[in-house]
């Protein structure tokens, strides 16, 4: 026979107070002297009494969940790409220190935004976390305008709107294109990612600022972050230019579908073409050359942008933008 769940009346009964106080206790409420507050949750404790999370919902109006969405198809978002994964890790580590909920939210169809504008803005979560945007995305801004705590892993393309969290992508192109110039390279191509997006654009800026500075001319072909974009993109630049004699690629997915291509139209790594990637993913260092590249923090942006979202959804003020560090990890691929 099953034991009787305990309610509120038992504990209240237990307790020596109105079922109003007990409520009010386990819902979290700062309206209970100290004193009522323990006798409550001694009772509580002695009879196993579980609240009601939904009624907890309710009287604090917390979901103690907060939304990770990534405005990307799930081709994308599952593929092997490790940056998203990085994320979530980060994300999560923060999630469960707080003893909060994660919901992981795709967006990368009308459909798909306008679900998780509908569910956002009905206070479903604390705060929501928007990560890879693309181009003008209206959801920053439409979930701040509905008071919905939000943050943004990378400005937004637009300037200003809600608090971000970003890489040193200007600088850190700059460091790997550097690198190629002081190695004595001459015709540096780039393989830039998607110009709707901030990594992209700042990357490919950052490309465009060291061959200025050293009077050589850009060689452009742009992908998607995919290896297979940097395979069709490598292929665009070979037709384009067959002597080139570097390739900065603006993520390490697409230098390695680059490297293949490059292995596969006979061009020896580096002694015919030097390569760089950004990211450092894992693959990067058992690629064969292992590949040169840019290493920066994603799990610990996953990390601060839990950090500030949660803030936010305390009420704190947050300083931002924040922009972490990049490092150059020289291989042998260049």
């Amino acid at each position: 026979m099953n034991a009787v769940r305990p309610t509120l009346e038992k504990v209240a009964a237990r307790a020596g107070v109105s079922r109003a106080t007990v409520s009010r206790v386990v819902n979290g409420s700062t309206q209970v002297k100290p004193e009522i507050r323990e006798v409550v949750m001694r009772a509580v404790e002695e009879l196993g009494y579980v609240p009601n999370l939904a009624a907890r919902s309710l009287v604090t109006q917390r979901a103690d969940s907060i939304a990770l969405v990534f405005p990307e198809p799930p081709s994308r978002v599952f593929s092997d790409d490790p940056m998203f994964a990085s994320i979530i890790r980060g994300v999560s580590q923060e999630m469960d220190l707080a003893d909060k909920q994660l919901v992981l939210m795709l967006s990368g169809s009308p459909r798909g935004q306008e679900r998780v504008e509908r569910y956002t803005t009905s206070r479903h979560v604390d705060g929501v976390i928007l990560a890879s945007l693309h181009g003008a995305d209206p959801l920053p801004a439409t979930l701040a305008r509905r008071g919905v705590p939000v943050v943004c892993g990378g400005r937004p393309i637009t300037g200003g709107g809600p608090p971000s969290v970003d890489m040193e992508n200007v600088g850190g192109a700059e460091q790997a294109v550097g690198h190629l110039v002081t190695s004595g390279r001459r015709r540096i191509a780039t393989i830039a990612g998607p110009q709707d997006m901030i990594a992209g654009i700042d990357r490919l800026t950052g490309y465009r600022n060291v061959l200025r500075d050293s009077d050589r001319r850009s060689i452009v072909a742009v992908g998607d972050f995919t290896r297979d974009s940097g395979a069709a993109a490598m292929r665009q630049l070979l037709r384009d230019d067959p002597a080139l004699d570097a390739v900065f690629a603006a993520s390490d997915m697409m230098a390695l579908g680059a490297l293949q291509v490059l292995r596969q139209s006979g061009r020896r790594v580096p002694d015919d073409v030097a390569l760089v990637g950004f990211d450092d993913v894992p693959a990067a260092a058992y690629a064969e050359p292992p590949l040169t590249t840019v290493r920066h923090p994603i799990h610990d942006m996953g990390r601060e942008l839990a950090r500030l979202v949660l803030s936010l959804a305390s009420g704190e003020s947050v300083d931002t933008p924040v922009v972490l560090p990049t490092e150059l990890i020289v291989r042998e691929s260049a």
